[in-house]
């Protein structure tokens, strides 16, 4: 069993109900990627169509599970380790130094948009070697970390990543460093020890909702989401994520994305290499 042809207003009606509800912005001519990510999901529920499917979707309560499945389906959970490099040698070169400059003793730092917790992992792990070659710079660093997907949170907390997943951008002295096998697994995995994982806080998270229960930070990493929005979430997304920044924060985004289009709350730092961009002060 599979779902029907997709009509064009089914893929329409379907388009705007993700849009709305997780601001991925799908193109004109998806419907095969639609069929192909959902099709996993008419055996379990019974959907005969899309339009079946955004029916029930609309006349579901928002947080329900049919509506979860469909988000969690329609995203993209592509990451690995210290992913592009570049902005985790700012991290470590430029932006923990001025924290310590500046005497922010505990940074916050926020991972948004988080998938399967690699890049607050990373964003720990960095914090752990730069503390451990400069003693007594910072007190800490605490990471919040926030996906729309509660199932790829649940994951993430616990820190177990298979041998694939490992593979992906992890060097071997940091391996060794900060990971211990699973060899109660059937499987050969293995997991992120407890001095790197209790610095990350998960939490579920939509970038069209409030931020304001997350808090202030002093530096964020959206990266290689914002390709997914529209123009108009774009500027709002970046709006409030400059608004939750306090004034020197740092923002980092994916190396195809840029905001000098879409705000102008923001200095952007040339570094070598890779950009950053540095909340203006008031």
């Amino acid at each position: 069993m599979s779902l029907a042809q997709i009509t064009s207003n089914e893929y329409e009606d379907f388009r705007r109900f993700l849009e709305d509800a997780c601001g991925i912005l799908l193109g004109d001519n998806k419907h095969y990627l639609v069929q192909s990510r959902l099709n996993k999901m008419v055996v379990d529920d019974g959907v005969s169509s899309l339009g079946d499917l955004v029916g029930r979707l609309r006349r579901e309560r928002s947080g329900g599970a049919l509506r979860e499945q469909v988000i969690e389906a329609m995203t993209t959970n592509e990451t690995f380790w210290f992913r592009d490099n570049h902005p985790f040698k700012i991290l470590t070169e430029e932006v923990l130094p001025e924290f310590s400059k500046r005497k922010v003793r505990t940074p916050k730092i926020w991972s948004a948009a988080c998938s399967t917790g690699q890049e607050p992992y990373s964003i720990s792990i960095i914090v752990q070697e730069y503390l451990r070659q400069n003693l007594g710079a910072l007190n800490d660093v605490q990471v919040t970390a926030t996906d729309i997907s509660p199932a790829v949170i649940e994951d993430a907390k616990k820190g177990y990543y298979d041998a694939m997943a490992v593979a992906r951008g992890l060097p071997a002295d940091i391996k060794s460093r900060y990971f211990v096998r699973d060899s109660a697994h059937w499987e050969e995995r293995w997991q992120v020890i407890n001095e790197i994982r209790r610095r990350v806080r998960f939490t579920h998270g939509n970038l069209l909702a409030s931020y304001a229960p997350l808090g202030r930070f002093d530096a964020i990493f959206c990266r290689n989401v914002l390709i997914y929005f529209s123009t108009e979430s774009k500027i709002d997304i970046i709006k409030r994520m400059a608004d939750c920044l306090t004034p020197g924060g740092y923002l980092f985004l994916g190396a195809s994305e840029a905001i000098t289009q879409y705000s102008d709350a923001f200095d952007m730092l040339r570094c070598n290499p890779g950009v950053v961009y540095r909340k203006k002060s008031a």
